[in-house]
């Protein structure tokens, strides 16, 4: 069956659950082994100290390191990217941070995209460096050789262990080819020593990209955006091999960033309608792009739909996207002044961070999701104080578009 069929169904026997037909939220701290070797058993493989056997059914523990809302939530998560499991965090932030923390070690270096959303920049530039880690940032512009140059003339060169890659880039929508990237961390693996391919997968949804069969070892996702998409939680996911994700799941134990059962349940509640509503809010973007397009008052607008052909920008997106997506940016004609004037006249688009919503959202990155961001590096990704960001919904398209026209009158 196709993945939105799934959904209603994976991972849940409602026979477990008096027969309910939606899964019950298992609102418990704790859970009770039949006997002693049983639990045992049950630590040993949560802990990592040995794998599952092929026939064994482990069992629940506690619900910092496992929860049945989560493990059936994760069962059908991952069937969208075809990976062989998914780990479930309380926040996007906390997914990054478990994987940056589990493959990365005091002296490793890693390459990462820019731009790049600005809490991940934040923490490259200023946890990781604490604890020895370098990052190096390559453009959307750097070829294959222009990457490995960079590379190798760093001093921790030999200790290269991840390519993290955000695409398409927030906010600018800029794409980077996995491909390429696949074929840099292959080049660079050695028997001792896999260099990891890393892809946020938060802009395009679990239905407008698949990295993992594009060649990335592990997807990550804010899953409070899409996935969720109704602005009420915050929650993160990493898909991923079962080798991989169980040293993610053994991270997570000790960091105690598990979702609630309550999230988890909101999440499985959502991925039965996330495919309908990204329909909907790309099909809104769509029209919105082509009218600011053609608005005197915009000077250029950021969206895959509107990649010339031909360019190095469209054969990426034509390779690796499965749709062009509901996130938008757009340069006004002038600056600050002028979009802090259309944000503060919007009526119907809500001026808020973050994306993936059901309602639409707008706000100015330059100040607020990338303002920690150094100038000059803003200045290089093209994070101007004249750039708009849009993340459509599902409202009515000829009421965002007036509302947004509206909003332009007054700049």
């Amino acid at each position: 069956m196709q993945p939105e069929s799934l959904m209603m169904t994976a991972g849940y026997d409602k026979e477990w659950s008096q027969g309910a037909i939606k899964c019950p939220i298992f609102q418990t701290s704790t859970f009770v082994f039949n006997k002693a070797e049983e639990g045992k058993a049950f630590f040993e493989v949560a802990y990592g100290l040995r794998e599952k056997d092929a026939a064994e059914n482990v069992g629940l523990i506690y619900s910092r390191l496992n929860n049945p809302n989560v493990e059936i939530l994760e069962d059908r998560l991952k069937i969208w990217d075809a990976a062989e499991d998914c780990a479930c965090f309380n926040s996007g932030m906390s997914a990054i941070s478990t994987v940056f923390f589990e493959f990365l070690k005091p002296g490793s270096l890693f390459v990462y995209s820019a731009p790049i959303y600005g809490g991940t920049h934040h923490f490259i530039q200023h946890v990781l460096t604490a604890f020895g880690i370098e990052g190096i940032p390559f453009g959307p512009n750097d070829t294959k050789d222009d990457i490995l140059q960079k590379i190798n003339a760093h001093p921790l060169k030999d200790h290269m262990k991840m390519i993290y890659v955000e695409t398409p880039a927030n906010p600018t929508n800029h794409l980077f080819s996995l491909r390429m990237c696949s074929e840099i961390a292959k080049g660079l693996s050695k028997d001792e020593n896999k260099v990891l391919l890393v892809v946020d997968n938060t802009y395009m949804g679990p239905i407008w990209q698949h990295p993992l069969e594009l060649g990335a070892d592990l997807v990550i996702y804010s899953a409070t955006k899409y996935i969720a998409g109704h602005s009420d939680l915050i929650a993160g996911a990493v898909s991923g091999s079962k080798q991989l994700i169980q040293r993610v799941k053994v991270l997570r134990t000790f960091f105690g960033n598990l979702p609630s059962p309550n999230t988890g349940w909101l999440l499985m509640r959502s991925l039965e309608t996330m495919k309908i509503r990204m329909e909907q809010q790309q099909a809104n973007a769509k029209l919105i792009a082509q009218y600011l397009s053609k608005h005197p008052k915009v000077a250029k607008v950021y969206y895959l739909g509107l990649l010339e052909k031909g360019t190095a920008q469209w054969d990426i997106f034509n390779e690796q996207c499965k749709g062009e997506g509901a996130m938008l940016s757009f340069d006004i004609v002038g600056g600050e002044k002028e979009a802090f004037a259309f944000l503060n006249h919007l009526k119907l688009i809500q001026l808020a961070v973050s994306l993936g919503s059901t309602e639409s959202l707008a706000e100015h990155p330059a100040t607020m999701t990338h303002i920690d961001i150094p100038e000059n590096e803003k200045k290089i990704m093209n994070i101007t104080s004249s750039l708009v960001r849009l993340s459509v919904g599902v409202e009515h398209a000829d009421d965002l578009i007036a509302d947004i026209e509206k909003a332009l009158e007054k700049v």
